[in-house]
């Protein structure tokens, strides 16, 4: 009995999603209440906060949805591609595909995340179990690689790899390209600039940059 509670729960709890995400978009996350997603969904006002507290709690159940997607994708990726670029390239591409039907929320919706103090930002204290989701599969991308990169920078590769895909995500925000052709061509172009740059990390007459950069970084976190 308490399984089938359990699997009741999380199926409550996907509708009131669903219909969160299909009212987001026709809507615009301002006009949707709480009281609509609950009327939609069917499941009385109370039940809707039973199992979230506000709207920014539906973003979030969205942020990490999105992100278990994200890593299945990637996973035989990782498990069977050794090079770094081709490990980078296929885990930025694969954002976009799983991305895709959420391209025309996101494009309403980017106000919102792009709020530094808003806590729906990529950034903020709340967003932090997605985003460190996200940053261990970049870790996952710098780990299985076997190029030859600097040691101090492939510890800081992962996070700095994450920030490279944030600026994929507002490139893709407003791409109005078919299929965003346009984003997929900048991690065509991206992708073998940060190999290269990698790769020349770990010769001795670069090590004094590499050691230089990573000091700024540090200095940027703090």
């Amino acid at each position: 009995m308490s399984e089938a509670r359990s699997r009741g729960a999380e199926s409550t709890r996907e509708v009131i999603v669903e219909t969160a995400l299909r009212l987001f978009r026709e809507r615009g996350f301002d006009a949707t209440t709480m009281r609509a997603i609950a009327a939609e969904a069917g499941v009385s006002v109370g039940n809707a906060y039973y199992y979230f507290e506000s709207k920014e709690a539906l973003i979030q159940a969205y942020y990490d949805r999105a992100q278990a997607e994200h890593e299945a994708a990637c996973r035989e990726l990782l498990a069977t591609t050794p090079s770094f670029a081709a490990r980078l390239s296929g885990v930025l591409r694969e954002w976009v595909r799983v991305s895709e039907p959420y391209h025309e929320f996101a494009v309403k919706f980017f106000k919102h995340a792009a709020e530094p103090t808003n806590p729906l930002s990529p950034f903020s204290a709340q967003s932090s179990p997605a985003r460190e989701a996200s940053i261990a599969i970049y870790r996952q991308v710098v780990e299985g690689s076997r190029d030859s990169m600097n040691t101090e920078l492939r510890e800081e590769l992962p996070e700095l790899l994450w920030l490279l895909s944030m600026g994929m995500v507002l490139f893709w925000v407003h791409d109005t390209s078919p299929g965003c052709e346009r984003t997929h061509r900048l991690i065509d172009a991206t992708v073998p600039l940060v190999d290269r740059l990698v790769g020349l990390s770990h010769l001795p007459g670069l090590r004094g940059i590499t050691k230089d950069f990573i000091a700024v970084v540090h200095e940027l976190r703090a």
